[in-house]
């Protein structure tokens, strides 16, 4: 099967940093659906979420096997499983990409019962993970998925330490964290991590939970952008607490956005986040 891969790194020196935005990939494909409804000019949107046109349509086996048009497996060739010799002890992860020079470097951090390979799935998830590793891969930067030891103090030092290690391989790489579900308590630990915090470019919570002590963190002081996703029908972490975090930081001029996805529940953001835009949102600041 021929594909087409059009991508664009845009370097523009600045005083003091530079912008990067990544190129087009499987755009149509991945876009989200119709939008039902927005706010603050669009820093707020509802989206709409069908489960017969985002699950049934889209996956050949529903939520175990996308369709083939969805992934491009030639990325598994810049796939490796690893384990780093850290600060924070060995950190077994999986890396996709440039392990030095990157000129970005995303993490995605799973919640309970995940591991390192949920991220790097390429079937499942409606093939999203595919696409971020081929966003990475493609232009030029680094896509990690780590094991850790648990969601507290512990397993933020080893994400931590895992960030350090590759920072220091790719110096002035900005930093993305996407955490999903539980994953989320180590993307706000990272936040308030007096080492890492200054490294992160943005964060992401898919369909996890608030965070009261964000906004007082090291990572909120730097002004690092914040997206939020959340199925409306998320029965682990109700998407009413997320919008009330979202509403605080709008109103305090934080640079914050939020897709709520209308009767999505809680693995949707995981599988329809648009990660081009949102990562390229983040980049441009």
């Amino acid at each position: 099967m021929r594909f087409a891969v059009v991508f664009a790194v845009t370097l523009c020196w600045a005083p003091s940093a530079f912008a990067l935005s990544l190129g087009q990939y499987k755009d149509d494909l991945f876009a989200y659906p119709a939008t039902l409804s927005q706010a603050d000019g669009g820093a707020f949107r509802t989206v709409d979420y069908n489960e017969l046109r985002d699950i049934n349509q889209r996956d050949e086996i529903p939520e175990r096997r996308v369709k083939g048009q969805y992934v491009t497996l030639a990325v598994r060739s810049a796939q490796k499983d690893l384990v780093a010799a850290t600060a924070a002890g060995p950190v077994r992860h999986v890396a996709v990409g440039a392990t030095s020079g990157a000129t970005a470097i995303t993490l995605y951090i799973h919640g309970q019962g995940g591991s390192r390979r949920q991220g790097v799935d390429d079937f499942t998830f409606g093939g999203n993970f595919n696409r971020i590793k081929m966003l990475m891969w493609k232009g030029g930067g680094l896509y990690l998925t780590p094991d850790f030891s648990e969601f507290g103090p512990k397993g933020v030092k080893e994400v931590a330490a895992l960030i350090d290690y590759y920072s220091a391989r790719s110096p002035g790489a900005p930093v993305f964290v996407a955490c999903g579900s539980m994953g989320g308590a180590i993307c706000w630990g990272l936040a308030q991590d007096a080492a890492v915090a200054p490294k992160l470019s943005g964060l992401l919570l898919l369909g996890s939970f608030p965070s009261n002590e964000f906004a007082a963190s090291l990572a909120a002081k730097r002004k690092a952008p914040l997206f939020l996703g959340q199925g409306s029908k998320d029965k682990v972490f109700a998407v009413e607490t997320v919008e009330a975090l979202y509403k605080n930081l709008s109103a305090a001029k934080y640079p914050v956005r939020m897709v709520r996805f209308e009767t999505g529940t809680h693995g949707t953001p995981i599988r329809m986040i648009d990660w081009r835009e949102t990562l390229n949102w983040m980049l441009a600041r």
